[in-house]
């Protein structure tokens, strides 16, 4: 029995000694990367390059929202069926007022207490679609070009947009919104009853077109 245990004393260290060693050195080994299935890099490089810097003074003063459901089909072969996209399609459109239009003969002080002001005719400022909240429903015989279906489908659904916003009566509504909005915010800032009106075209000169 003590010739075994001196046998068995030796082995005993060694295995004591190396799971010490594995204990300390484990951490430092499962930091580096595996060869095998390396992590990705991921690498920006971008050049962003002042192009154009421009005077903004457009009043937006409604904003209406739409959800439609597109069906954009294309014929491309005589014998062949239609290309179709469903798109379901989120969009807006904005009216505004183009303040820079404003002249100084537009600027009418009557007396000390009366402001009169003639705005720019309501604008239709931004139409378009939000692509976060649309989605495409279907795509149908693509024939390998469902992208450019799909883009084309998006393009008919932007202009579709801007035709809803004016049948929907969104320059109204801007010229509405002005007299709620932006004759109470002139009559604070200038201490007088303000007038809106609207710019009168300029007449035609006789033989003019």
């Amino acid at each position: 029995m003590p010739n075994l245990l001196r046998r068995l004393l030796p082995l005993l260290f060694l295995v004591g000694l190396g799971w010490f060693l594995w204990t300390k050195v484990r951490p430092a080994l499962t930091s580096f990367e595996n060869p095998l299935n390396p992590a990705p890099r991921i690498t920006v490089t971008h050049n962003t390059v002042l192009e154009k810097v421009e005077a903004l003074g457009r009043l937006e003063l409604v904003r209406y929202q739409f959800k439609d459901v597109v069906e954009y089909k294309k014929s491309t072969y005589r014998f062949l069926p239609d290309a179709k996209v469903a798109l379901i399609v989120a969009g807006h459109a904005v009216g505004c007022l183009d303040l820079r239009k404003v002249r100084a003969q537009d600027v009418v002080l009557e007396g000390d207490s009366v402001l009169r002001l003639a705005l720019p005719e309501p604008e239709l400022c931004v139409w378009q679609v939000d692509h976060s909240k649309s989605k495409v429903y279907s795509v149908e015989n693509g024939f390998f070009q469902d992208a450019e279906l799909v883009d084309a489908g998006y393009k008919y659904a932007e202009a579709n947009v801007r035709t809803a916003a004016l049948q929907s009566g969104i320059l109204a509504q801007t010229t509405q919104n002005a007299e709620l909005i932006l004759r109470p915010m002139l009559e604070t800032m200038t201490g007088r009853r303000v007038v809106l009106t609207h710019q009168m075209q300029n007449p035609q000169l006789p033989g003019k077109q």
